[in-house]
């Protein structure tokens, strides 16, 4: 679980490539979920609460650049 300090400090190429990494790696986990398979249940809420800071933080730096 990655902070918003370390979303913060990443250029917006390497946020989109984490958004990408994270979004993958929701998708493995609802397929574990799936089939049965899954044991750590508290790893897809955090994927998503990473997800949410993520988007976020872009967000955050969209309308920075615009003013």
């Amino acid at each position: 679980m990655a902070s918003v300090k370390d979303y913060k400090d990443k250029s917006e190429a390497e946020l989109k490539e984490e958004l990408l990494n994270l979004r993958k790696e929701q998708f493995n986990l609802r397929m574990q979920q799936a089939a049965g398979q899954m044991n750590q249940h508290h790893q897809f809420r955090n994927v998503r609460k990473d997800i949410a800071r993520l988007k976020t933080v872009m967000s955050e730096k969209r309308i920075a650049g615009k003013a």
